[in-house]
């Protein structure tokens, strides 16, 4: 796996996906253009940038405006020269100029922002780093190495009014500092500013030292992996190939964190007491997991730790992503359990939300890659959200989460798992107790009809009765469906499937036309078919409940078989008797004592009244 080292933009580093943005207009956050006049170098030609922060201006490196912006052409590979501290910097095109945004012209700093980065890497230009990790302004020599500067006394002068304020000071007194430069009073406006999840100020960009793994160019195999996978629902592909395809910057694996795992990593310190970032010192790979913080490095004793021509351990720790994203390696025992590892390695399944596909999803993709050059997972679930009543998502932040516990307590487990089943992949799902309710109703009724299924006096006998054929032919349709929307990871229209028939079919039709049946004396033949029917019928129906109300199904499955039914084996089309297309069509015949028999009850269904399905 190919690791490097960095220099990088923020303070604790933050992986690009935590960005959010938010919208001010107001003075508290300067939502201003300041058109700002910039001088050509070597002319009397200028021009005027319109910037929202004018406290970034002595961190600018660059100037851009797009190729086909007649107003610039003429411009680019010249030099324009920063007002205050006369700092030459290119001018250069870029197709992510906005010509229509401002003056069209922008100035580029290290760094307002994501697209600067872009820029300074493609364009190599300087690093001129102004903000500190607390947010002021570092002390800076203009006429130093990368900061040049066509008039350094005037430049280091200016900035001496700068250094140790903050962004807001910072910005105001620029602004007077820049005179007759800056144009006009500047312009209120309202523009995105891009956060922290959980801070309430906006995001700088500083550089820091981090660890990354190289991805940029693996982008082409990464979309190969990714196509290599069944993604269910497949629609969810297209939210991964966008994601890699899109990707602008290497995997950002490090964090300054007290809680994480950490980087096994010490470094020598030179005679000056700094650490030599060049040369590392790698733990063995036997010895691992350590922490450099307490353990010593190779070579090294404990008394040499952070003093000159000694060691320093690195206290960087590892992303929640770089480890969790090895969950199927972990589990798959990989380099403890060669024989597991190759039996469970590529795992078959990742069930997991939506919104994380561009981070465990691809970070696992990744590691498979990286390490085995696989894929992870042959299969990968991909559920929605649930929402509250208003359609929102239930987050712990917002507040509107639901616990379980009380659910479980009115409703059961049983009715909890039934309404979790009935969400359909890939779509949000709105909590309602109203489906809960449902469940339950479904977890008595089995229960009920199990009591009066195996409650029956008499020896079953063979299934010859044209009625209950039909039936069982129609069953054994239900079966089929069921068993196919599994294998295409449908379990919500798998579960639909099976209730409905179990309702409309067996508990209000079928029940009803063979009670008589189930207790007549004079006819034993059809007596011994209607006990077998049900008998088989009820057999199947916990069977293809069962991953969906486990417990009832359990309970009703022990009162007449060994062994747990999530051990027994699925429904298959040889458990049913053959029913020729004559016996088919005979389900139209008992329609008019179906239709006595729900008279009264909305929107029922007599399932003997559809049409033949063809032949068994």
């Amino acid at each position: 796996m190919s690791i490097r080292r960095s220099r990088r933009r923020c303070g604790t580093s933050i992986f690009k996906p935590r960005w959010r943005r938010r919208k001010w207009k107001t003075v508290q956050w300067r939502g201003a253009f300041h058109n700002v006049r910039f001088q050509v170098e070597g002319s009397d030609e200028s021009f005027v940038i319109a910037t929202t922060r004018p406290e970034l201006l002595p961190a600018c490196v660059g100037v851009t405006a797009h190729p086909e912006d007649k107003r610039y052409q003429h411009l680019f590979g010249k030099r324009a020269v920063t007002p205050t501290f006369h700092a030459p910097v290119l001018i250069f095109p870029s197709e992510l100029a906005d010509p229509e945004k401002g003056t069209g012209v922008l100035m580029v700093c290290t760094f307002g922002d994501a697209t600067d980065v872009r820029w300074w890497r493609e364009q190599n230009l300087p690093t001129r780093q102004i903000i500190g990790r607390d947010g002021r302004l570092l002390p800076v020599e203009f006429g130093s190495d990368g900061w040049e500067s066509l008039n350094a006394p005037a430049a280091n002068a200016a900035y001496a009014q700068l250094a140790g304020r903050n962004l807001k000071q910072t910005r105001t007194a620029l602004l007077s500092l820049l005179g007759d430069a800056l144009t006009e009073t500047p312009k209120p406006i309202e523009h995105s500013v891009k956060f922290y999840e959980k801070g309430e100020r906006p995001l700088e960009f500083i550089t820091t030292r981090q660890w990354f793994v190289r991805l940029l160019d693996k982008k082409d195999k990464l979309v190969e992996m990714g196509n290599r996978i069944e993604w269910h629902p497949d629609f969810m592909r297209l939210r991964y190939k966008i994601w890699t395809e899109n990707l602008q910057f290497d995997w950002g694996i490090s964090r300054q964190r007290y809680f994480g795992v950490s980087f096994p990593v010490w470094y020598k310190v030179n005679e000056h007491g700094e650490p030599d970032y060049d040369q590392p010192i790698l733990a063995d790979a036997t010895s691992l997991p350590l922490d450099p913080m307490t353990q010593t490095a190779p070579g090294y004793s404990e008394d040499q730790r952070d003093k000159p021509h000694g060691f320093t351990a690195e206290t960087d720790v590892f992303d929640t992503w770089f480890t969790s994203s090895m969950s199927p390696q972990i589990s798959a025992l990989w380099q403890q359990n060669e024989d597991r590892f190759s039996k469970l390695f590529p795992a078959d399944l990742r069930p997991q939300s939506h919104e994380i596909i561009r981070t465990w999803a691809f970070y696992t993709i990744v590691k498979a890659l990286l390490h085995s050059n696989t894929i992870p997972w042959a299969h990968v679930a991909i559920s929605g959200w649930v929402l509250d009543p208003d359609r929102k998502k239930m987050s712990k932040s917002k507040g509107n989460v639901v616990t379980p516990m009380h659910l479980l307590d009115e409703f059961g487990a049983d009715a909890v798992r039934y309404w979790s089943a009935n969400a359909r992949l890939g779509t949000d799902t709105t909590f309602d107790t109203n489906v809960l309710k449902v469940g339950k109703r479904l977890v008595t009724k089995l229960f009920n009809a199990g009591k009066f299924v195996l409650g029956q006096a008499g020896e079953p006998g063979p299934i010859t009765h044209p009625l209950d054929l039909a039936f069982l032919s129609l069953l054994k349709d239900v079966a089929a469906r069921a068993t196919d929307n599994l294998r295409k990871f449908e379990h919500a229209a798998a579960l639909s499937e099976t209730e409905k028939f179990f309702w409309r079919g067996l508990t209000d039709n079928y029940l009803e036309l063979v009670k008589a049946r189930t207790r007549s004396d004079t006819d034993l033949a059809g007596r011994g078919s209607a006990l077998a029917t049900l008998q088989l019928a009820m057999n199947v129906f916990l069977r293809l409940f069962a991953p969906f109300v486990p417990y009832i199904t359990e309970e009703v499955w022990s009162w007449s078989h060994e062994g747990s039914i999530h051990r027994a084996a699925w429904p298959a089309a040889e458990e049913f008797p053959q029913a020729s297309k004559t016996r088919r069509r005979s389900l139209k015949r008992p329609r008019r004592s179906c239709r006595q028999l729900t008279a009264g009850r909305a929107n029922r269904m007599c399932p003997w009244a559809v049409e033949s399905h063809g032949s068994s």
